[in-house]
């Protein structure tokens, strides 16, 4: 029997899963949360074999909540669930450690397969999510795009030097690159481009 947290914030998705997956194979649902920080403290209060969390959610998305549970749990086996996985997102679900990606389109029947398989330690990501991360079409280095990151947030060149722990003028330079790159005129409207192509 595999134990399961399931996080999605739209109602009837969750409800449906969670009603579906026992019927389908030897899973048990422990939990079921609709945003972010629920998923999180689900998880850790429950320990489930298998955390199923989607990628968008309001408030604290899926990414984040994923990061915060890696802290605690950093063996925690993790299935995203994603309508368009963008490059960039799933390069940096794959640096947090998740272990398969399913479609939100997918049959529970092979839902209950991932969770099986990853719950014997392999991996999966659906041919159509993979297809999607493969066209990167992202310019930027990871120091750029981290740069403008914390751009994004709205901190002056001296904040992020700081927060990033690095000279103003290292910072100015990854900013001018980002600027050239995207061919904006100011690191507020890289950072806008950069997030509206899901580069961050």
């Amino acid at each position: 029997m595999t134990t399961v947290v399931l996080a999605d914030d739209e109602a009837l998705l969750r409800k449906a899963m969670a009603a579906l997956l026992p019927l389908e194979g030897e899973i048990t649902v422990l939990a079921e949360a609709e945003n972010g920080e629920e998923a999180v403290d689900a998880t850790l209060r429950h320990e489930p074999d298998v955390l199923v969390i989607d990628l968008e959610m309001p408030g604290v998305d899926g990414l984040g909540a994923v990061a915060e549970i890696r802290r605690t749990r950093p063996d925690q086996i993790i299935l995203m669930l994603t309508r368009h996985a963008k490059p960039g997102v799933l390069r940096k679900a794959l640096k947090l450690g998740v272990q398969g990606f399913v479609s939100k389109a997918a049959e529970p029947s092979h839902i209950t397969f991932v969770i099986a398989a990853l719950h014997q330690g392999k991996r999966w990501i659906d041919p159509d999510v993979s297809a999607l991360a493969v066209v990167d079409d992202c310019p930027l280095t990871e120091r750029e795009l981290e740069v403008l990151r914390v751009t994004g947030e709205g901190y002056s060149v001296a904040e992020i030097a700081a927060r990033l722990h690095l000279a103003q003028g290292t910072v100015r330079n990854y900013l001018s690159n980002a600027m050239q790159k995207t061919q904006t005129q100011t690191r507020h409207e890289a950072a806008r481009y950069a997030r509206e192509h899901d580069w961050l």
